[in-house]
């Protein structure tokens, strides 16, 4: 009697964790640090081959071995090199009111970066807020208010599905242009060896019970 309670309790378990892992939505991090920790392999695309010029879009980059494309709208489909140094270089929209967004061309199952606003020559300005949203391959939506964005900002989102696009936008805030900077993506983080350990025990805890009814 004991045994079979046992033997129940972990069934219960494994089925417990392979269901909340099947329903988790779309996380928001707003740590770097936290964000790598929740993912696998990080590619990230800095940016710093830019100029402070137009480029036609929507472009196709890479994030290491990642490749994605970037598209802005629905005013103008340029996107722009901004920076404030000559050096370290992010990426803008054309349109301040645009809606500029990354799309995967590769699995991934997390994306974010550094998010702030830049003025119309590309230098960095302050903004209010700063909206991003996440979408991944089941339709499921996510969407983030960045308050009084700085360079040093970081937001990121991990779905357990594939992400499939994220977009980012300062909407209609006077001399405000929505800018991101070191784009990250990565892949799913391995499950940890005790997940599949229960996972597996569970299973066979399962087969042993059904042995053991035909015995009986």
């Amino acid at each position: 009697m004991r045994i079979t309670r046992f033997v129940t309790t972990a069934i219960a378990s494994a089925v417990m964790l392979c269901a909340a892992s099947a329903q988790a939505a779309i996380t928001t991090y707003t740590s770097q640090s936290a964000y790598l920790a929740a993912v696998g392999t990080t590619g990230v695309d800095s940016f710093d081959d830019l100029d402070v010029d137009e480029y036609a879009g929507p472009l196709d980059r890479t994030a290491g071995t990642y490749g994605y494309t970037i598209a802005a709208g629905p005013e103008n489909p340029s996107l722009w090199g901004a920076t404030d140094d000559g050096v370290d270089f992010g990426l803008t929209g054309g349109n301040r009111i645009d809606i500029v967004s990354f799309s995967s061309k590769t699995p991934v199952a997390g994306a974010g970066g550094f998010f702030y606003g830049s003025d119309l020559f590309g230098g960095y300005t302050d903004a209010d807020y700063l909206i991003l949203t996440a979408t991944d391959s089941t339709g499921a939506s996510i969407e983030y208010r960045l308050s009084t964005p700085d360079k040093g900002s970081f937001v990121g989102f991990v779905s357990d599905h594939d992400l499939v696009s994220m977009t980012m936008t300062a909407e209609d805030q006077r001399g405000v242009w929505a800018t991101v900077n070191d784009l990250h993506l990565s892949v799913a983080a391995v499950p940890e060896p005790s997940t599949y350990g229960m996972l597996l025990g569970g299973l066979g805890l399962m087969g042993y019970l059904a042995r053991r009814k035909r015995n009986q």
